[in-house]
């Protein structure tokens, strides 16, 4: 396996690799539309066991889109959205790269050069091909049955 280190390093792999589960997708989804929400708050949607929740909740604070605050025994947990700005400044240099391309294509596909289609087809000769001409089979060499294996 070919192993490739860019300037951006652990954390932006941290960070797709997180954001690649859709359940913790969806979580940052709830977070981003509220302030803070509780462990308890933020699990009761989802069709899991708040461990399995608790569980996506620590890759989430891992890659750093997620900070926890423990008030008591209320865990209270915010969307941070650094790690996911450096994501978004990664994809768009490569953005930047495909427009320029399907740019270019488009350019080329639109060019005048490419000859008009006619309206009507122009029917095709009434021919076989050179392949399909009088081949015959050739003749078996022999019509006897082979040996056989003796058990």
């Amino acid at each position: 396996m070919v192993k490739y280190s860019d300037r951006a390093g652990p954390a932006l792999d941290r960070t797709f690799a997180a954001l690649a589960d859709p359940t913790r997708r969806a979580l940052l989804a709830r977070l981003s539309s509220e302030d803070a929400l509780s462990v308890s708050e933020l699990a009761q949607p989802f069709a899991m066991s708040l461990p399995a929740v608790m569980k996506h909740l620590d890759v989430l604070t891992d890659a750093g889109l997620v900070a926890r605050e423990k008030t008591g025994r209320v865990v209270a947990c915010r969307l941070t959205a650094e790690p996911m700005r450096e994501a978004l400044a990664w994809l768009n240099r490569y953005e930047h790269f495909w427009s320029d391309n399907l740019d270019r294509l488009t350019a080329f596909v639109e060019e005048d050069k490419w000859p008009q289609h006619p309206a009507s087809p122009t029917p095709l000769p009434d021919r076989a091909s050179p392949s399909s001409g009088g081949s015959m089979r050739r003749p078996r060499e022999s019509l006897l049955p082979g040996p056989t294996r003796k058990k």
